[in-house]
């Protein structure tokens, strides 16, 4: 089979006089790939803001009875930093890197809807900055990032944190629910002839599940949101006044908590099975249950919010109902750790930078997703349930699962986004620095929790071993923010001396590799045949019969 042509789009061949230039031509983009970039730029910049508010968090907490932070303040950090991190910092990286890999990853010249694409991109930043808007006029939210009735529902005249908290997320939700829709649409309607969906690389079948989950789950927030904001402003009773109810609001956010959870890691799960085989010269060791296990966990994730909910008392029944679901999901996440390894037992392993991270990333997420497990438990979930053993739990989740995971995609696509390849000496400083920080800060959480040291607590006593274990946790945190400076000198290096790259540095095997780095506005002059999951070793290996067998 030839290769197939594809003709250059027809705003390629537009004046040049008509198009925009320098900053406006990002401004007015409509291109996937500037559209992902700026995605990646902006939760770059938020990643330093919510990093500055959890070290400040820390050092509150670094000895007993600190005087470091207000009260107030302590409150509004750890607020802000949870929301930070998770809606402007996580959520929109993973989607910028879905923004830029998945059109490239079918072979298509761009996402199905271009302005629908640029609308998500602005709306979240749009959101972002009337967030913090609430730092200027001094009514910055202070309520968690899950913002509890009847905590959030002071009223309106005396303090109006929440407000700029529940409305920014909620214009966050409809771009994130508008780029849902994009990446279903195009994964469905735009792959290239012969791109069959058995055939999808496993980053882009994760991202097609992710989509799904943020179309059902974001709605249930954005409903919650126009509820609590009736409550304030209108004088509702939803969940506090007049016979409101507190758990109502509860189940609403955490039926929304959960699947955001999935939408934290299901996307880290495809780069992880994109990095791991390429780099251990393998394909990868069940491709089908890794794919289908994404769809399992879509449709297990909406079941298991009232896990967060066992110290609420919804009774015996439902507990256990939730407590099944919770230990039922480890097993498809189960399927994919052993997949990984078993993709690297016996392979040719190359421990490059995005290498190690993945590593890293099967070592901390499999120690997170253990801890998980025991809040299936309901006994030990009233034991550990809004201790510092949840603060470890969900942090060895979203930073050693989803942040190790950014990580390694930086250093596996760096070198096709920008041509250059990112320094593997300070790469690897990166992660060992990162990797010791990391467990230095959250490893000893555990032990802080389970000897009775609550979350959300603006300063504590001079009990035995508290003041140790947080000293060492905060000393952590300063070491895991030098280890992200390295990786921002790193970027900023190696985009101005960074080795040429080529097109395919890593003898890679999906479509993104078959073009110019960085590609062109349309993506691909020609596409090599896609006869199998690995279309660039089909084109290296004719004489390979592997995909007659559908491999």
């Amino acid at each position: 089979m030839s290769n197939i042509t594809l003709a250059p789009e027809a705003s390629d061949s537009l004046p040049a006089l008509s198009k925009p230039t320098g900053l406006l031509s990002w401004i007015a983009s409509v291109d996937h790939k500037q559209i992902g970039i700026m995605y990646m730029i902006t939760a770059l910049i938020f990643l330093v803001i919510g990093g500055v508010e959890a070290l400040l968090v820390r050092l509150q907490l670094i000895v007993p009875n600190a005087q470091v932070l207000s009260p107030q303040t302590y409150n509004q950090m750890f607020t802000m930093h949870g929301t930070t991190m998770i809606f402007l910092v996580l959520m929109p990286m993973l989607i910028g890197f879905g923004n830029y890999f998945v059109p490239l990853m079918i072979g298509a010249y761009d996402m199905a809807f271009p302005r629908m694409n640029a609308l998500g991109l602005w709306l979240l930043v749009f959101g972002g900055l009337l967030m913090y808007y609430s730092f200027l006029i001094g009514q910055v939210p202070d309520g968690g990032w899950f913002m509890y009735a009847p905590l959030s529902e002071q009223p309106y005249t005396s303090h109006r944190g929440t407000d700029y908290w529940a409305l920014s997320i909620l214009v966050m939700g409809i771009g994130s629910t508008t780029g849902a829709i994009n990446f279903i649409v195009t994964v469905l309607t735009m792959r290239a002839p012969g791109m069959t969906l058995r055939r999808m690389p496993l980053f882009v079948w994760t991202t097609f599940a992710t989509a799904i989950i943020i179309l059902f789950a974001i709605p249930i927030l954005n409903a919650g949101l126009a509820m609590l904001e009736a409550d304030r402003l209108l004088g509702a009773r939803f969940f506090n006044r007049g016979g409101g109810s507190p758990v109502l609001y509860q189940h609403v956010f955490w039926a929304f908590g959960h699947p955001e959870v999935y939408i934290l890691i299901l996307p880290v799960f495809g780069i992880i099975s994109e990095v791991i085989p390429v780099f251990s010269r393998k394909p990868i060791f069940g491709y089908e249950f890794v794919a289908g296990s994404s769809f399992i966990i879509t449709f297990l994730s909406f079941g298991v919010w009232a896990h967060h909910m066992f110290a609420s008392g919804l009774g015996i029944g439902f507990n256990a109902f939730t407590a099944f679901g919770t230990m039922l999901i480890s097993v498809p996440t189960g399927i994919k750790v052993f997949s990984w390894i078993a993709t690297m037992w016996g392979g040719k392993l190359r421990f490059t930078t995005a290498m190690l991270f993945a590593v890293g990333f099967l070592i901390t997420f499999t120690i997170g997703g253990i801890t998980g497990v025991t809040f299936a438990i309901v006994p030990t979930d009233w034991q550990t349930t809004d201790s510092y053993y949840v603060v470890a739990h969900i942090h060895y989740v979203f930073v050693g699962g989803t942040l190790f995971g950014i990580y390694a995609a930086f250093y596996y696509w760096f070198p096709k986004m920008t041509g250059r390849m990112l320094s593997e000496k300070w790469g690897k400083i990166h992660f060992w620095f990162n990797f010791v920080a990391f467990n230095l800060t959250f490893f000893i959480q555990h032990f802080l929790g389970l000897v009775g040291m609550p979350r959300r607590v603006y300063t504590y006593p001079d009990l035995p071993g508290w003041t140790t274990m947080n000293m060492i946790s905060t000393v952590g945190a300063f070491l895991s923010g030098l280890a992200h400076l390295i990786f921002m000198f790193n970027v900023f290096y190696s985009l101005r001396r960074g080795e040429r790259a080529g097109d395919n540095p890593w003898d890679a095997w999906t479509l993104e590799w078959a073009t110019t780095s960085p590609p062109p506005p349309h993506n691909f002059d020609e596409l090599p045949p896609v006869r199998s999951a690995r279309p660039l070793w089909d084109l290296a290996h004719p004489e390979d019969p592997d995909w007659k067998r559908g491999h």
